[in-house]
């Protein structure tokens, strides 16, 4: 069998089954994990699937894949530690960006004790978390509702950020691959995110194991853009070597 003839027949295969396997593709094709995760990254960067943790599922599945719902009740142990974490790199006075993803929704418990803190978030779970807390200002610039993340997203609100001085930001991410960089499934998440590490003078990724070596239809930011990675015990020991070699801080927990 051809190349690409393997490819569309892993396609039909996943729009059979709704999810398949690095191991069971090899065994089907006698071919290598290495050739079959070959063919998934090349159909995930031509948009035609999406790129899990040992395996792929279609692209029609994302929605419920990524559904924040269905994500606050994935990795709660790993993310739990992954926020507190995460939270320990935040100083009294700081301004902080706060995506809309489950993991750093994971951090909000862990802040409310910090004096003068200024969080700016187009999260409204994020939003909510905070109401009440008095020591903490929270800024949220405008846009339309995203269902799915319980977002604000437009573009045109960051123009007011400019005028911030963002410390630190923290952000999750549907995968990390080395070469797709940071990415998520939604486009429109992407283009919030893709300004906004820019914009902030230290960036944090959150990622639990299973988003390491996959990657989503949409990159936000290559894997130097970040200072640190936050990540649990079990992310693949190799490709955190790899990341600690091109001078990204990889911190387990």
């Amino acid at each position: 069998m051809y190349l690409e003839e393997r490819r569309q027949e892993i396609l039909r295969l996943l729009t059979q089954q709704g999810r398949i396997s690095v191991a069971e593709l090899s065994l089907r094709f006698n071919v290598s994990g290495v050739t079959i995760r070959a063919d998934l990254q090349s159909l995930a960067e031509r948009g035609l699937i999406i790129r899990t943790h040992g395996g792929a599922i279609p692209i029609n599945h994302r929605l419920y894949e990524v559904s924040l719902i269905q994500r606050r009740k994935q990795q709660i142990l790993e993310k739990r530690r992954i926020g507190e974490a995460a939270a320990q790199m935040v100083a009294d006075g700081e301004a902080i960006f706060l995506d809309s993803s489950s993991t750093v929704l994971a951090i909000t418990p862990y802040l409310k004790h910090r004096r003068d803190l200024t969080v700016i978030t187009n999260s409204l779970m994020i939003a909510q978390e905070m109401l009440g807390v008095l020591n903490i200002t929270v800024v949220m610039p405008g846009g339309t509702m995203h269902h799915d993340t319980v977002s604000l997203i437009d573009t045109a609100g960051l123009t007011a950020l400019e005028k911030f001085n963002i410390q630190k930001g923290f952000f999750g991410a549907y995968g990390l691959d080395f070469s797709a960089g940071f990415t998520d499934v939604s486009i429109p998440d992407s283009k919030i995110k893709c300004p906004l590490v820019q914009m902030c003078q230290q960036v944090f990724v959150l990622l639990d194991a299973t988003k390491w070596n996959r990657a989503g239809l949409a990159p936000f930011a290559d894997v130097q853009d970040v200072d640190m990675i936050i990540t649990d015990s079990e992310a693949p020991a190799d490709f955190v070597a790899r990341v600690r070699a091109i001078g990204v801080e990889v911190k387990l927990v």
